[in-house]
């Protein structure tokens, strides 16, 4: 038996105060400054393997409000801790292969239908792009086109952020996406069958 709940404001509200949880992927590096922030502010938050992205979110099971199993959504963050590593990561070096590997998770992340958002740990980033500051061979015009076109092919949205923001950008992102799910959740919540 299937199980559809429509949320009241309300229950919207506990949901993300008690249940909501931030998920990291294990192969996130150097982000203590994040993770500092969530502690802060008292985040709930994991470390655990994610397909797409290097965050998402959760709402963990809650029986009296007839959630019998944790909620994933559809929604990810991946972070450049700079814009040195998004050039890497977008570099038309033919010697890397991290172009193909960024370009395919962005387009797994689109087929797979995630709402996918790219968060890069410099508020000049566009300024330093165009003048050409940062270590890569990428000419400016090229590096800037190719970060306006994974824009409009693949991401929901792409912010350039100082370091000491990118923990509660996250979190915002991530909350109010999830905030929009459950406002529009039409989806089965009924305990998983256990086989036998």
């Amino acid at each position: 038996m299937q199980i559809h709940y429509k949320f009241s404001d309300s229950d919207i509200d506990k949901l993300l105060k008690e249940n909501f949880v931030i998920l990291y992927d294990t192969r996130e590096q150097q982000n203590s400054h994040i993770l500092a922030y969530f502690d802060s502010k008292k985040i709930p938050y994991k470390r655990k393997k994610i397909d797409e992205g290097d965050y998402t979110a959760i709402i963990t099971k809650r029986y009296d409000m007839g959630i019998y199993r944790d909620l994933y959504f559809p929604v990810a963050i991946e972070r450049k801790n700079s814009v040195d590593e998004l050039a890497g990561n977008l570099s038309e070096k033919t010697d890397t292969h991290d172009d193909i590997r960024l370009i395919r998770e962005l387009q797994r992340a689109k087929s797979k239908g995630v709402k996918l958002y790219m968060v890069v740990e410099d508020k000049d980033a566009m300024e330093h792009i165009k003048a050409g500051k940062y270590r890569s061979q990428y000419r400016p015009t090229a590096f800037y086109g190719r970060v306006r076109s994974i824009q409009t092919q693949y991401l929901y949205g792409m912010e350039f952020i100082n370091k000491i923001d990118a923990g509660n950008t996250i979190y915002g992102i991530l909350k109010y996406s999830v905030r929009n799910f459950l406002k529009e959740l039409d989806a089965d919540i009924s305990p998983e069958v256990e086989s036998c």
